[in-house]
């Protein structure tokens, strides 16, 4: 006879880990299976989950980052112990800087040997590691706290200022059984995972105040006011005010960069000039020069140290972090546009004319410069030859999404591409860092269903190049240009001691990137003329095959260190 704990229906750790993540609505993890994993990807897989597996648990992470950008939901990254989980580590960390909200989950060693270092496989304490460099790091020793580790995640990843999350789950963990009805009972639907927070009254009637009194006022958008998306009243509230605007990169296209109140052609003439600036959504780190220094005028300039700011932001302690903040508006984004929108009402009388006009001049000036400069044709391709090829078919692709790095192939691309929708631009972020490419061009295939255009700089694609292979696996609509002059920053430097070496900025001379794609299935273009470039990138929009181009441009075009040559010691010294 069988009694009745043996009837009982059991589960274990690997359903619970999967039931808790689809009760949530996460059902897509980026990854790489192993060791103590392989069968949770199995078992995903098998419950409907879709998993997406890398080669490297670097570009895993940046994927599922880029992931919880666009979608508001943390993205899930899966990786393996100790060094897999080094490996996810530096994604999990550049994503808490750009407040993406993701959650790095990897397997490890239980906790009794790495507590006594008995030296198991790849044994590490991964939750002390991980806890200086995200939000917030949990640890899950029993199956019965499975659905509070996942939501305590989820609720630590999106609430507030987003980041990264570590969530460290031993290998034992996952054959551990419990009764099934108490499992389903112990998970947790997170309800109201990034609740609103209102703006004080007084905050708000402040920021009001200094933006009536401004002469020369200037709306800043930051990727945090993309994040939002609370894209129609930031809309509406740049045009009822008739406030220039300038966005950062990744909050291109909130409104079409072609708007008539778009300042990033003038972006030199309004950061000085302007006297009151609402940051939206944007920190005053170093992309902004801190606010302050030459960008913003600098000494003798009639504004400088003068300017006034009301910055949005949810957390309160970002105001006052390099500037004086007048007027700290502290909350969620769309709740505090939203207060803005009301306190205008209709009687609030436009940005002065004298201003606008003098920002549109400046704007119109410079923007028949750039296309002067667009229109020539130079024998070797160089940045803006193949970039005015790019602008045309983002023109023609608006739903398509932009991913970019590089040093130089980032910062033209950034200025000669228009975005023309929000959240279609996904770049390098705060701390600019390398490699993030073809994590973020599979995640972004991924979560959008769109084509994918990622504007490459050689050394860049070096990151995470070995991908291709990825988005050909899952045949991804990717569309990858390689903006090949072979080398870092440029391809024309020389071993200055005349050794057999090359420079350590240089490649291989003649690199053919297209070849890695056809190695895969893929489709391998190498394009010498702008017409070539259209006509491949055309193709690859159309068909949504997995494309890779390579784009020979001019080795002695680009600069040291693109925009940030100041950064580089050196480099500074030599100007």
């Amino acid at each position: 006879m069988t009694n009745d704990t043996q009837s009982t229906e059991q589960t274990d750790g690997f359903q619970l880990v999967i039931d808790a993540l689809k009760l949530n609505g996460l059902t897509t993890i980026y990854g790489l299976p192993g060791i103590p994993v392989t069968d949770l990807t199995r078992k995903m897989q098998a419950e409907g989950m879709r998993v997406i597996s890398f080669r490297h648990e670097q570009n895993a992470g940046n994927a599922a980052a880029a992931a919880g950008f666009m979608t508001g939901k943390p993205g899930i990254c899966l990786t393996v112990s100790a060094p897999g989980f080094l490996n996810g580590l530096t994604a999990l960390a550049n994503a808490t800087t750009n407040c993406f909200p993701m959650i790095l989950i990897s397997g490890s060693s239980e906790r009794e040997i790495v507590d006594l270092q008995q030296g198991d496989y790849e044994e590490m304490d991964q939750l002390a590691i991980a806890k200086p460099l995200c939000k917030a790091a949990f640890r899950v020793l029993n199956a019965e706290d499975i659905g509070v580790g996942i939501a305590r995640a989820i609720r630590s990843a999106v609430s507030g200022r987003p980041g990264g999350v570590y969530l460290d789950l031993p290998a034992k963990l996952f054959g551990q059984a419990m009764d099934a009805a108490a499992g389903k009972a112990s998970l947790i639907k997170v309800i109201d995972a990034a609740p609103r927070q209102i703006p004080a009254p007084d905050a708000v009637k402040r920021a009001l105040d200094l933006l009536k009194s401004a002469k020369k006022p200037l709306i800043l958008l930051g990727k945090g006011a993309a994040y939002a998306q609370a894209d129609a009243d930031i809309k509406a509230l740049i045009e009822k005010t008739g406030i220039p605007y300038l966005p950062m990169s990744m909050a291109k296209g909130i409104l079409p960069d072609t708007h008539e109140q778009c300042a990033s052609a003038a972006r030199s003439f309004v950061l000085p000039e302007a006297d009151v600036v609402l940051l939206v959504g944007a920190r005053l780190n170093w992309l902004l020069s801190h606010g302050k220094g030459k960008t913003w005028g600098g000494q003798g300039h009639k504004n400088a140290g003068g300017q006034k700011f009301i910055q949005i932001d949810i957390s309160p302690t970002e105001a006052d972090s390099n500037v004086a903040i007048d007027a700290p508006m502290v909350g969620d984004i769309g709740s505090c546009v939203s207060a803005l929108l009301a306190g205008i009402g209709s009687s609030w009388a436009k940005a002065p004319a004298e201003w606008t006009s003098a920002v549109a001049d400046r704007k119109n000036k410079n923007v028949a410069k750039m296309a002067e400069t667009l229109a020539k044709n130079p024998a070797v391709m160089n940045y803006h030859s193949s970039l005015n090829v790019v602008r045309d078919i983002v023109k023609a692709n608006p739903d398509a999404m932009l991913v970019n790095e590089g040093a130089n192939a980032l910062d033209f691309t950034r200025s000669i591409v228009d975005m023309y929708k929000p959240r279609k631009r996904l770049d390098v972020g705060t701390w600019g860092v390398m490699g993030i490419g073809m994590g973020f061009a599979v995640a972004a295939a991924v979560e959008s269903d769109q084509p994918v255009i990622a504007i490459e700089g050689d050394s860049a694609f070096g990151f995470s190049g070995m991908e291709v292979e990825t988005i050909c696996r899952y045949n991804l609509p990717v569309c990858i240009v390689v903006m090949n002059n072979n080398g870092v920053y440029r391809g024309d430097e020389v071993n200055v001691t005349g050794g057999k070496d090359p420079s350590p900025l240089v490649f291989v001379k003649g690199a053919r990137y297209d070849k890695m794609m056809e190695a895969f299935g893929g489709v391998g273009v190498q394009a010498t003329t702008p017409a070539e470039l259209r006509r491949a990138m055309e193709e690859a929009i159309k068909s949504r095959k997995p494309t890779l181009i390579n784009a020979i441009i001019d080795e002695t075009a680009g600069t040291e260190s693109g925009r940030i040559t100041s950064l580089n010691p050196q480099s500074a010294k030599k100007k």
